[in-house]
C-alpha cells in the first residue's frame, strides 16, 4: 500500500482516460501530460495506461509499505526518498517503509510518479482516473491507502532517460474547429498573431487565455466538445478545454489542439506565454 501522509496541493490518480461515456456527459479525464506519464511507465516497462500519481505545483508526502520501484517524470520536482534527493526520469528502488517527500515543481506545472505495475485503485467505468462524481473525489486525501503490487525482482532495460524541457515550447499546434469558417480571415489572422498568456483561470477542466479578442455575435446550438477544443465566448475570451472539460458546449469551437500541444498546455503556469501555430498537415 501507499499511505498518503500529506496529499500536497493537488495530487490525483490518473491513467490515460475514461472512454466510451461522453454521450452520458462523462469527461475523458486522464493525465494532463500524456507524454510525461507514458515515459514514466515506459521506464518501468509498465503498460502505457497504468495509473500514476499526477502531482500539481506542490507535492505529497507518501509512505511505501512494500518494496517496489518508482520513477518521476514531467515537471522537475523537489523530491526525496528517505532524505536522498531524487532525479527525474530515473528508476529508484524503494524498500518497505520508505518515505517519499516532495516540495515545489521547479519548472512547468505537473510531475508524474509511477510505480512498477501501476497503482491499483478501483477502476470506475473502465478507468482509475479520479473525477468526481464518478470517483469519490478529484484528488487523493490525507490518510488514503492506494494499492500497488510489491516487486523486488524487476531488472530494467534502462535506468534513466534524458530529461525533457517541459516549458520549452511556446507554440501550440491547431487545426480548424467546426465553426472556424464562420469567422472572417482578419479575425482568424489575429489569433495567430497574438501572444496569449495563461490566465489565473486554469485547471484540469479548462484554461482561459488573455487578452480577449474582439467580441462577436456568432451563435451555435450546444454541440460536442473534446479535450483540446478552443472555444470563443461572445466577449472574445478564448477557452481551451482540458482533460476534465465538459463534453458539450454552446460557444463556437474555433480551433482544436493536437495531442502534443495538449501535453504542452498541461505544463503551462499562470502568466506563461503561448502562441497558436497552424497544423503541419495543411488543414489551415
Amino acid at each position: 500500500m501507499l499511505k498518503v501522509q500529506n496529499p500536497g496541493f493537488y495530487t490525483s490518480i490518473q491513467d490515460l482516460g475514461r472512454f466510451g461515456f461522453r454521450h452520458l456527459g462523462v469527461p475523458v479525464s486522464g493525465v494532463a501530460d500524456q507524454g510525461a506519464a507514458m515515459r514514466s511507465n515506459a521506464l518501468l516497462e509498465n503498460d502505457p495506461n497504468d495509473a500514476v500519481l499526477e502531482i500539481t505545483m506542490n507535492g505529497p508526502v507518501l509512505e511505501f509499505t512494500e518494496p517496489t520501484q518508482i520513477v518521476l517524470c514531467g515537471a522537475p520536482l523537489e523530491a526525496f526518498l528517505d532524505g536522498i534527493p531524487l532525479e527525474m526520469n530515473q528508476i529508484y528502488k524503494v524498500s518497505a517503509g520508505a518515505m517519499f517527500t516532495s516540495g515545489h515543481v521547479r519548472e512547468g506545472l505537473r510531475a508524474y510518479l509511477s510505480v512498477k505495475g501501476g497503482f491499483q485503485s478501483e477502476p470506475k467505468l473502465g478507468s482509475r482516473s479520479q473525477f468526481f462524481p464518478i470517483t469519490p473525489g478529484n484528488t487523493v486525501r490525507k490518510g488514503a491507502l492506494i494499492p500497488y503490487r510489491p516487486n523486488t525482482d524487476f531488472t530494467p532495460k534502462l535506468l534513466k532517460i534524458k530529461p525533457t524541457k517541459v516549458r520549452k515550447y511556446k507554440f501550440l499546434s491547431v487545426s480548424p474547429g467546426p465553426e472556424y469558417e464562420l469567422f472572417d480571415k482578419d479575425y482568424i489572422n489575429n489569433i495567430f498573431n497574438i501572444k496569449f498568456q495563461i490566465s489565473k483561470n486554469h485547471n484540469r477542466m479548462a484554461c482561459q487565455l488573455e487578452p480577449n479578442l474582439p467580441g462577436h455575435d456568432i451563435r451555435i446550438i450546444t454541440s460536442a466538445t473534446l479535450p483540446g477544443t478552443v472555444q470563443i465566448t461572445p466577449s472574445g475570451r478564448l477557452i481551451v478545454l482540458m482533460r476534465d472539460g465538459q463534453t458539450t458546449g454552446g460557444y463556437p469551437r474555433i480551433l482544436q489542439l493536437d495531442a502534443d500541444s495538449q501535453d504542452r498546455l498541461g505544463q503551462k503556469q499562470f502568466g506563461d506565454v503561448i502562441r497558436f501555430e497552424k497544423s503541419e498537415n495543411g488543414q489551415i
